[in-house]
């Protein structure tokens, strides 16, 4: 395609479209690209989730991609700088994928660790997550790749997503839920926000013209696009007069030119507002087409991006985000001899991410044990057991499969069906996939009846000889047949279950003796046929899900699984227990049940602690879980989902050859009930009330006097840190000027133990007491000393703005900043305030925008 749309007027591309192609403009031809309008040489633009990796435009065919450390992860490093590189370490993976656009960074708040996306967004706290947002969205548009930010707004818990109402105060809405948007605005400017499936004020964000034309457009003065998330639209007119640019995916379900030349007959829209809708879209992809022009004309491959460089890269960043929590007796590092257990579910597992939106085909896995293993000094001695298993679904199979050519993976093939509904046995199409999770919402080939099958072979090898549970889950139906022999029918009776978005199957299992080396014939018959009780399967959900996923492995005997791993615990000098969630107890779709580990995960980490008083717990979980166990053990390193490099970011960690610097970006409560939104978290007959208001996170535990866990913007280190030297330097505001308001504040951070290390310094502000009601102090800086040297010593610099002294006025519809006296409290968390000071500022003053 010619290049000459990137030097066209794009007013002058809209007076040439026809009704048609202005239309057309605002949906897409698929479930990722827009629509392209040869005859004017407007190109097309690819966009991929998510916000840890570029997942290409395939859920079926995936490309291999590198998987970087989840957002949760990103935000404990309370580092901008680093947050910016990861921007742009994403854009090039994203090109990889001859993709200009990523749908990320996700900027919710965690109202609650049990929020099913709460691994997705960055922390509790809108400062902290303003500011890792504003970092990621510069980073990668820095090389030309749009970020979407989302969810505008509120999409803070799943449960039913697309229909509930986040019922909101006007002051928390602004202070807590729009706050990091609105620093992501004013600090990069966005290329596109993606609105979320809820309502606000009773209208759903899709459709709220005060949200995206009164404050994002208007007070902010965003001028990119404005997307649908996908299947997040709900009507034809009022979504385009509220100022929703582009319904995605396509094809469109409401912007058609049958529906919506009918509204314009009816003028419930007017061409102008279509002009606006189509312009945004155009000058989005001009945009794009200036910057990335090489992706945007390009040949449209997918690639996978490797290289000694990256690798290092995403070691660095996994193992920056790691949190020690404790270390009593200094147990960790671990030493250069002796004998190591590696005991838990996770240790040979491939914990990389979250699920959902999120999850992506990993170009290669660094397991927690290969971690280990690899990096022990040469005196250390490694051994291994499972003591339990821990997952929601038995995990797929995709390592352990051949065809019958010895090809790795299993062969699809489509099939049509006759008028009489029956399989023809001539294959329409036929694909090797690298996976046991078989997603058929993006994409089918062409030619298929209405109904149609497919029938996945494979060859299914083991390495020992013990009895092999599988596992059958399904959107439509499926059976297992092993050896040519029906093993699980999913298909003729069937349980409603959470797969796919709770509009699959449960899981339906089937234990087969295996042999060692002796491989097995699998086949999976499948179509996309409506299963029976069709009607009780979740109706919340976006869009109609089809596909089938396939599990395994070997049967354990729960309770002689626990006694070995108690054994080597004992025999070894150190324990080191990988344990925590996945991919599919963390997800897009269904909130967290409980703050628990699943499985007997407390029970062996009890059983091991007190077999072996050495016992390290290393968590793999996107957000807060409770510790029974917590006084019983002796170290503790929260590990996130960190990505490709995740075995060898904590094998680093563990042996100290990086100092832990990292940052809680939530707190972790005590218990399930001292959450703040405890009691407020799922829907009630279509509404979620945000009762919590402004005291999300540390605010209301201060305000309560309730003691967590492990407070906000905790973290241990190998060595230790003395504050000194706090001063605090106000500017005068000149008649009420708001933009002229600053206060300077400086610190020394000296290294007083005996390695180097980083630190993460906070500053929290505490507002005067003024007859309006403010949390007792709130995060308004941070910085993040960087690799000092025992005995160094550096000075931190901080800048307060108008930001940092105002709240939501809400009677006048304005922020407002009050005269009076205010704290300035510096602290290695939210609890440990080593330095206090205050300024006063003589004259209030308003303002709005940005």
């Amino acid at each position: 395609m010619s290049r000459a749309f990137i030097d066209q007027s794009i007013d002058a591309v809209i007076e040439k479209l026809t009704s048609a192609e202005k239309i057309s403009l605002l949906g897409a031809p698929n479930w990722w690209n827009t629509t392209k309008i040869e005859r004017l040489h407007v190109p097309s633009v690819r966009m991929s989730d998510g916000p840890n990796g570029a997942r290409g435009s395939s859920h079926f065919l995936s490309i291999p991609a590198q998987c970087v450390p989840c957002a949760t992860s990103l935000a404990a490093t309370f580092d901008t700088e680093l947050v910016k590189n990861v921007g742009e370490f994403l854009a090039e993976e994203a090109k990889t994928k001859s993709s200009t656009v990523l749908l990320a960074p996700t900027c919710n708040i965690q109202r609650s660790p049990l929020g099913g996306r709460a691994f997705e967004s960055f922390s509790e706290d809108p400062h902290l997550s303003g500011f890792m947002a504003a970092a990621y969205v510069n980073g990668l548009q820095s090389h030309g790749v749009a970020a979407t930010i989302k969810h505008f707004v509120a999409n803070d818990q799943e449960h039913e997503r697309t229909a509930a109402e986040s019922v909101v105060s006007d002051r928390a809405l602004r202070e807590v839920y729009l706050y990091p948007f609105m620093l992501a605005q004013r600090d990069a400017g966005p290329w596109a926000y993606m609105t979320s499936y809820g309502r606000i004020g009773g209208i759903h964000c899709a459709e709220n013209r005060d949200l995206l034309q009164g404050i994002l457009r208007g007070e902010w003065g965003f001028d990119g696009l404005v997307v649908s998330d996908w299947f997040g639209t709900y009507s034809v007119d009022i979504a385009i007069n509220a100022g929703l640019d582009l319904e995605m995916p396509g094809p469109p379900k409401w912007r058609t030119p049958l529906l919506v030349n009918h509204l314009l007959g009816a003028q419930k829209i007017l061409p102008a507002a279509i002009d606006d809708r189509a312009r945004s879209v155009l000058k989005f992809v001009q945009k794009l087409a200036k910057a990335s022009p090489d992706v945007v004309y390009g040949d449209g491959k997918e690639r996978t991006r490797d290289s000694p460089e990256s690798r290092t890269f995403n070691r660095r960043v996994a193992a920056e985000g790691m949190v020690l929590l404790k270390n009593k007796g200094d147990v960790l590092p671990l030493g250069s001899k002796g004998k190591v257990a590696v005991i838990g579910p996770n240790a040979q597992g491939r914990v990389i991410s979250g699920g959902g939106s999120a999850y992506l085909r990993a170009s290669y896995i660094v397991s927690p044990w290969t971690g280990i293993v690899e990096g022990a000094p040469k005196g250390v001695e490694v051994k291994h057991s499972v003591g339990v298993y821990a997952h929601k679904f038995l995990p797929t199979l995709e390592d352990k499969l051949t065809t019958a050519s010895g090809e790795s993976g299993w062969e699809c093939t489509f099939y049509n069906h006759d008028e009489n509904d029956k399989v023809i046995e001539e294959p329409v199409a036929q694909f090797v996939l690298q996976d046991t999770r078989v997603k058929l919402n993006d994409f089918l080939p062409e030619g298929l009846t209405p109904n149609w099958t497919i029938r996945l072979k494979g060859v299914l090898t083991v390495d020992r000889t013990a009895p092999f549970e599988f596992g059958l889950t399904v959107s439509g139906r499926a059976n297992l047949y092993v050896n040519e022999k029906l093993t699980i029918d999913n298909w003729t009776k069937q349980r409603p279950g959470e797969f796919f978005y709770g509009q699959g199957s449960a899981e339906e299992k089937a234990t087969v003796d295996l042999t060692a080396n002796q491989g097995v014939n699998i086949l999976v018959e499948y179509t996309n046929t409506l299963p029976p009780n069709a009607e009780d399967r979740d109706n919340s959900q976006p869009a109609l899900m089809r596909g089938v996923r396939l599990g395994g492995c070997e049967k354990i005997e729960p309770e002689q699984a626990i006694k070995d791993a108690v054994a080597l615990a004992k025999d070894s000098d150190v324990a080191i227990l990988v344990v925590g969630l996945t991919h599919e107890w963390e997800a897009e779709g269904a909130d967290r049940p409980t703050l628990s580990l699943p499985g007997r995960q407390d029970e062996l980490i009890a059983k091991v602690a007190e077999a072996n008083p050495n016992t390290v717990v290393v968590l793999q979980a996107g957000s807060a879980i409770s510790m029974p166990w917590i006084d019983s053990v002796a170290g503790l390193v929260h590990a996130w989902y960190s990505g490709n490099e995740v075995g060898n970011a904590i094998a680093d960690v563990l042996f100290g050859k990086v100092n832990p610097g990292g940052k809680l970006p939530l707190t972790f409560p005590q218990r399930e009930q001292d959450i703040p939104a405890y009691l407020n978290m799922t829907s009630e007959n279509g509404k979620i009330h945000y009762r919590e208001d402004i005291y999300v996170g540390y605010k209301h535990y201060q305000a309560r006097g309730v003691k967590p866990l492990f407070p906000f913007g905790f973290g241990l280190s190998y060595t230790t840190f003395e504050y000194s030297d706090l001063k605090v330097s106000p500017t005068a505001v000149a008649d009420g000027d708001a933009s002229a308001f600053a206060v300077d504040v400086s610190l020394t951070i000296k290294n007083t133990g005996s390695v180097r290390g980083s630190e993460s310094v906070q500053l929290y502000v505490g507002l005067p007491k003024s007859g309006v009601t403010h949390p007792e102090l709130q995060l308004r800086a941070f910085a993040k000393v960087r690799d000092l040297a025992p005995g160094a010593s550096e000075t931190v610099k901080l800048r307060l703005d108008k930001y940092a002294v105002s709240f939501w006025d809400t009677p006048r519809s304005v922020w407002r900043g009050e005269k009076g006296v205010y704290r300035v409290v510096i602290g290695s968390s939210s609890v440990d305030l080593k330095l206090d000071d205050k300024f006063t500022l003589e004259r209030a003053f308003t303002w709005s925008g940005l």
